[in-house]
């Protein structure tokens, strides 16, 4: 999401070798787009109150689509994070620290700053008009101030910056000027044992932040709807640029993929059934429940992660024309389908029916709907340069 797309571009004046392009990440990242835009989706139906449009159903159905949205949050935006860290440092490699940050500014901040202005009012105006004692749109407009789905585009703007600030205090060691600080061939992901350790951490990082953070807290203004997921967040990052740095990405091995996906499909019912048994008690900082939950999540987002990686090198890691399509769209569609869901789910609001059905017509019909506005969008003069 947000990444500079040449990778193999050498420093100025430079000769060093052309790295090939992992398009099987570009792939990922078009699927977890596809992923947010079904989430935001099914929030609309589901139990939790969490969308611009909300009407839950009150058909067991609904059960359903709170099931997907907890699996789902588990993992989706911290791999997110660990895409974007993985082609951080190549940018910064290429551009130095203030070319970097002036083109991670063009391509977060403005994005930012148009959401805010233009596409959050009318986001809200369902919700606007809805109040039966409406204020003032201006004083409305400014009392429920967040960056709605953009939480995630101005947490990568303070990642750049961290980023930077780290790269000016400990900077890369090269053996020359032209020379990226990275393998010549495709190094192995660290053993399980590495892994294991990683996961340790992790839940170890979760389950001390959440007792300051408690997993239901939301930032307002800020506007992070999930700030208990940051140790996840904040440690994918840090894997991922070190990823680049050490080629691990490169390579995914099978043990990874297949371990992954064992670990995620038997913690996915435990950790279902742990959050319908003791989801009030594990918010309460310090618990065991808070500990059993941090630990399970953990497992899952992890063995997700490997999963996937493991999956989409081996059968997606080639250009393709729908492919190189849908991943050329994926930032535009982040940054437009509230827009498209919600005047989705309002031209819908008179359909009575079960909630999945009222959420698969949503999405059946806002994922095209996405991705043509994202196309016209960057057909628009220059606009491809920030989407």
């Amino acid at each position: 999401m947000a990444s500079d797309r040449p990778l193999t571009s050498a420093p100025r004046g430079a000769a060093a070798p052309a790295r090939p392009r992992l398009h099987y990440l570009d792939h990922l990242r078009a699927a977890l787009t596809v992923l947010v835009v079904l989430h935001h989706a099914a929030l609309a139906y589901s139990n939790v109150p969490a969308w611009y449009y909300v009407d839950p159903g009150d058909d067991p159905s609904s059960t359903l689509l709170d099931a997907f949205l907890a699996l789902n949050q588990a993992f989706f935006m911290g791999f997110f994070f660990l895409i974007s860290g993985y082609f951080t440092p190549g940018s910064h490699d290429r551009k130095g620290a203030g070319g970097f940050l002036v083109g991670r500014l063009a391509r977060l901040g403005v994005p930012l700053l148009i959401y805010l202005v233009f596409l959050r009012p009318l986001v809200y105006l369902a919700i606007y008009l809805g109040d039966a004692d409406p204020v003032p749109y201006w004083r409305f407009y400014v009392t429920t101030w967040d960056p709605g789905p953009m939480w995630f585009v101005e947490a990568l703007l303070v990642f750049a910056l961290v980023y930077a600030l780290i790269r000016r205090l400990r900077p890369v060691r090269r053996t020359s000027a032209a020379e990226a600080d990275r393998p010549g061939g495709p190094a192995r992901l660290p053993g399980p044992a590495a892994v294991a350790g990683f996961v340790a951490v992790l839940v170890a990082a979760t389950y001390l932040w959440r007792m300051v953070v408690p997993g239901d807290a939301t930032w307002p203004v800020v506007g992070l709807p999930t700030p208990g997921f940051m140790p996840q967040y904040v440690l994918l990052f840090a894997a991922g640029a070190l990823a680049f740095r050490k080629g691990w990405l490169d390579a995914v091995p099978r043990w990874a993929g297949r371990g992954g996906a064992a670990a995620a499909l038997l913690t996915a019912p435990v950790y279902l059934l742990l959050l319908a048994a003791v989801y009030e008690e594990a918010l309460t900082p310090g618990s065991w429940q808070s500990l059993a939950v941090a630990a399970v999540e953990s497992v899952l987002a992890v063995g997700t992660v490997l999963a996937l990686l493991a999956l989409f090198q081996r059968l997606f890691n080639r250009r393709s024309a729908v492919g190189t399509f849908l991943s050329d769209q994926a930032y535009a569609v982040y940054f437009l389908h509230p827009v498209v869901l919600v005047g989705l789910s309002c031209a819908l609001s008179w359909w009575e029916a079960p909630s999945v059905a009222e959420f698969a017509v949503v999405a059946a019909l806002g994922l095209p709907l996405c991705w043509g506005a994202a196309y016209l969008v960057r057909s628009l003069p220059r606009a491809d340069r920030v989407f």
